[in-house]
């Protein structure tokens, strides 16, 4: 497996809806990050506050000038999903995502291990 090379897939994939956050991120963010609690309404998150309608793609995401690579603008503030993902290799295989290497669909499940050893500072393990 490799390392992230800040593709985003993951970004755009999970923004039109497939993130969520929980009350205790969106208090903190109503708190502390106004700018952030802007874009949720009714507990859904990255909603345009403008027309009410969810952004195809995530605010925060921005691509790096003349490279095809992107960054969070609230990477430390960002929600649980964000952080957790990815989660498991079927995920990361249905996402396209550029992590995965030959081997790491010959071996799905040694891939796990190494995925969850990877993200063991950002998220629980899914074994």
């Amino acid at each position: 497996m490799k390392e992230c090379n800040l593709c985003g897939k993951c970004c755009e994939n999970y923004s039109d809806g497939g993130l969520s956050a929980s009350d205790n991120e969106i208090e903190y963010w109503e708190i502390f990050r106004p700018d952030i609690s802007r874009f949720v309404s009714g507990g859904n998150i990255w909603v345009d506050p403008d027309s009410g309608k969810r952004f195809k793609r995530c605010p925060w995401l921005r691509q790096v000038p003349n490279e095809a690579k992107y960054t969070c603008d609230i990477y430390h503030d960002r929600p649980e999903d964000c952080k957790h993902y990815p989660v498991t290799i079927e995920q990361m295989i249905t996402d396209n995502c550029e992590m995965l290497e030959a081997r790491d669909f010959n071996n799905p499940k040694k891939a796990q291990r190494v995925l969850d050893k990877l993200m063991a500072d950002s998220r629980p393990s899914v074994e």
